[in-house]
């Protein structure tokens, strides 16, 4: 899926002449897929870039300055083609809710109530403040025509956060 991912935002900048970087792929993976997906390492980034560039679904440009050497990779037709057949293809398994929060409360017993009130106390904390990052996003997106997926991304992000804040109140008052 790292690929998928990383090719996603070779797309969304795909106008971008000059291609992107490691670091630049990293930086909007931080800013943009922290939300609903887990953004992956400097390492898995490069690993997957070397992938993708011998499969011929990126190419990447070598601009060297003195001793230093700037690898900027761009999407092609081929690495097109393979993100358009991944979006087509509802092959997917069902996501699999890996949740820390959950699997502590599932031990709650073992941690007492007065744990587990302070591990929902801080989790909400943590909710509401990664609720008003993603707030800030939505708010940035505007209402663009052409950034109306992304828009829609982050509701569905905005709506799970108040799900998740629901359910740690419903927990809260079981207690």
């Amino acid at each position: 899926m790292t690929s998928y991912a990383l090719l996603s935002l070779l797309v969304i900048d795909s106008e971008n002449q000059d291609g992107l970087t490691g670091y630049e792929l990293k930086q909007r993976a931080d800013f943009t897929l922290r939300f609903y997906w887990v953004s992956p390492a400097m390492s898995q980034i490069y690993t997957e870039l070397e992938r993708l560039t011998s499969h011929a679904c990126v190419s990447v440009d070598e601009d060297v300055d003195g001793r230093r050497t700037t690898r900027r990779f761009r999407i092609t037709p081929a690495g097109r083609e393979a993100l358009d057949t991944w979006l087509r293809d509802p092959t997917d398994d069902f996501p699999v809710l890996k949740h820390p929060v959950a699997l502590r409360l599932m031990l709650g017993a073992m941690m007492g109530t007065d744990a587990v009130r302070d591990m929902l106390d801080r989790y909400e904390q943590a909710l509401s403040e990664r609720r008003q990052e993603l707030e800030a996003v939505r708010a940035m997106l505007g209402d663009r025509e052409s950034v109306a997926y992304a828009a829609r991304v982050a509701e569905w992000g905005l709506t799970f956060f108040d799900a998740e804040a629901t359910a740690i109140d419903r927990t809260r008052d079981s207690l």
